[in-house]
């Protein structure tokens, strides 16, 4: 994951959040430099917030206010993601029986707790820990399906196949708000044909193949 400043303002009694996405990312628990990845995502999260505001989505975004600082309304955070997966990841391919990366007759929502991959949690827990009320639940999914089918439909435009996608949300003034980033660990995209600038989402452990994936997705939304 990349790792971010969360900065905070109060102009004429309106509060906003500043997020800073730093040069660095975290690599099995090691921080790893990237040069200018920051900037990347930064430039990735605005094109994708801009692009779904067009659908009418509710991001929590307001503006981007410097090469590497998006402005946000001043949103209170979920403790946990949504995870859509569209193609089978490992988990799923292994309970199944079936080859990693098959088309999925429907998308699988999951959830996964903090910012480990691994605490896979469901509805109930949710409920049961209030991070979550029902009905914001319900919302949470909604909007989650919603990106899904556009973000879908924009790489299938470019001749690319969303896999898997992470989405985190946030409240304010008792509305729910897509926020995070877009960054490319949380976009998985595979190529329908063959390209040489591509490299497998599922293989991002070093610097290099993050950077390469990063110009990947980069070129996609900024072609030269």
């Amino acid at each position: 994951m990349i790792q971010t400043i969360v900065h905070h303002q109060t102009p004429l009694d309106e509060k906003y959040i500043q997020v800073e996405f730093l040069d660095t990312v975290l690599i099995d628990k090691t921080k790893s430099k990237i040069k200018d990845i920051g900037i990347k995502v930064t430039e990735l999260s605005t094109y994708f917030f801009e692009y779904l505001t067009g659908y009418q989505v509710p991001t929590a975004y307001v503006k981007r206010d410097a090469d590497n600082i998006l402005k946000f309304v001043d949103y209170s955070e979920y403790k946990f993601l949504v995870k859509i997966l569209n193609h089978s990841d490992k988990r799923i391919a292994k309970i199944f029986g079936i080859k990693e990366n098959t088309e999925l007759k429907l998308p699988v929502y999951e959830f996964r707790y903090g910012d480990t991959k691994d605490n896979l949690i469901n509805e109930s827990h949710i409920l049961s820990f209030d991070l979550c009320n029902s009905e914001d639940l319900k919302v949470i999914l909604r909007i989650s399906s919603k990106i899904n089918a556009v973000l879908k439909s924009f790489f299938e435009r470019r001749n690319e196949v969303l896999t898997e996608l992470d989405l985190r949300f946030g409240k304010f003034q008792d509305k729910i708000y897509v926020c995070g980033d877009f960054s490319p660990f949380g976009i998985k995209v595979f190529p329908i044909n063959d390209n040489p600038k591509w490299t497998d989402p599922n293989k991002l452990n070093s610097a290099s193949e993050i950077k390469k994936y990063t110009e990947f997705l980069y070129n996609i939304v900024s072609p030269k």
